[in-house]
């Protein structure tokens, strides 16, 4: 059996595999197939793959030699139409609101998983690329903000005057969420968070960081851990409560998004506005339709004298750790379903991974979230 990589596009810094990952590969017996230039983001060359047993495929044979295709990015519908039947693909793929990606996967007789839809459980956590990728967003977004606020963000104690701390506010408290607050206590600033899940005000104290309280009434969240939509009425009390905090704050931090469903719009004009002149907000939801007024995806922009960052793939810009993440996900996905008397990647539908991730098999949709829209 042949797993194959593709080159990812320009623009995605997070590949799929690294060198090292190749012997953990062929220790299971199978071969590893590497499209050339697929390091091109670390600088990485197509020899130190080949150095480590892997062999360089045409983007064509790729997909015909594959029996598993990994990769990061979801393809484009001139990748669906070579991959041959029954070939697993596995990557992101948006499957919520990439309906017609998936019709022409289901129609191609593709196994595709989709690795955002890795259930959040204790046996899927070394697996679960979506966490991996969102703690390193957690951190990025920390360190983008601390380049544009033109100040630093722990307190100083000079002999010129004593320089305050760097006010962070973070909205929602999820596994990017919890990275952004333990980065910006690294870095000496003074956090405080919400989230409108009450039952992570430990974790936010747990990291030193103070928890905005707001009475929202009864909320709660999904049975993998994110946060269910609020009601309009919910949804202006929280509002209400985050004004104040916004206005005190330099940095404002918005980590908030429902899966599968366009992001909360949660920072308004009226919050930016009463921001000081030189803050900064970074979306970090502005690639599912944004959480702050204003934000663009791919880009700075300035309100009322407040940058609004909307960087795209927050995670790829620490390339290195981000892939050496993924790759590990995908790697041990595959080592968990390697049936090795047999030489297949066993997709069970009774295992409650594959039931959670896999979207299409046998020519059809086979996802019960998929199908039920929810």
């Amino acid at each position: 059996m042949r797993v194959c990589f593709p080159k990812e596009e320009q623009g995605d810094k997070v590949m799929s595999i690294l060198p090292g990952n190749v012997p953990k590969y062929l220790d299971l017996g199978v071969e590893i197939g590497i499209e050339s230039g697929i390091g091109w983001s670390l600088n990485i060359s197509d020899e130190e793959y080949v150095k480590k047993g892997a062999i360089v495929v045409s983007n064509s044979d790729l997909y015909k030699t594959g029996a598993a295709i990994f990769r990061s990015q979801k393809p484009n519908k001139s990748d669906v139409e070579k991959l041959e039947k029954d070939t697993v693909h596995l990557s992101f793929l948006d499957p919520f609101n990439e309906k017609e990606l998936i019709d022409d996967l289901a129609l191609s007789g593709v196994k595709a998983v989709s690795v955002e839809m890795i259930p959040r459980s204790t046996r899927a956590q070394k697996m679960d690329a979506l966490s991996s990728q969102a703690n390193l967003a957690g951190y990025s977004a920390v360190i983008a903000a601390s380049h544009e606020i033109g100040r630093a963000l722990p307190m100083m104690m000079t002999p010129s005057g004593t320089i305050p701390p760097c006010k962070v506010f973070i909205v929602g408290v999820g596994v990017a969420g919890l990275q952004a607050i333990a980065t910006a206590k690294r870095l000496g600033a003074r956090v405080e968070a919400f989230d409108t899940r009450a039952v992570v005000e430990e974790q936010v104290q747990s990291l030193g960081a103070k928890f905005l309280k707001i009475d929202l009434g009864e909320t709660s969240e999904t049975k993998n851990g994110y946060a269910k939509a609020l009601t309009e009425e919910q949804i202006e009390l929280q509002k209400a409560g985050m004004v104040k905090a916004c206005a005190q704050a330099d940095i404002v931090i918005t980590t908030a998004m429902l899966f599968g469903r366009a992001a909360p719009r949660i920072i308004t004009d009226e919050m930016i506005n009463s921001m000081k002149p030189g803050s900064v907000i970074v979306d970090m939801a502005v690639s599912s339709g944004g959480n702050v007024e204003g934000s663009v995806a791919g880009q700075t922009t300035l309100i009322n004298g407040v940058k609004v960052l909307g960087i795209e793939k927050l995670a790829g810009e620490v390339g290195e750790s981000a892939t050496m993440m993924y790759a590990n996900n995908l790697y041990n996905f595959f080592e968990e379903f390697w049936d090795k008397e047999n030489r297949v990647l066993s997709l069970d539908p009774e295992d409650d991974i594959i039931a959670g991730c896999l979207i299409t098999s046998g020519g059809v949709v086979v996802n019960k979230q998929i199908n039920q829209g929810a």
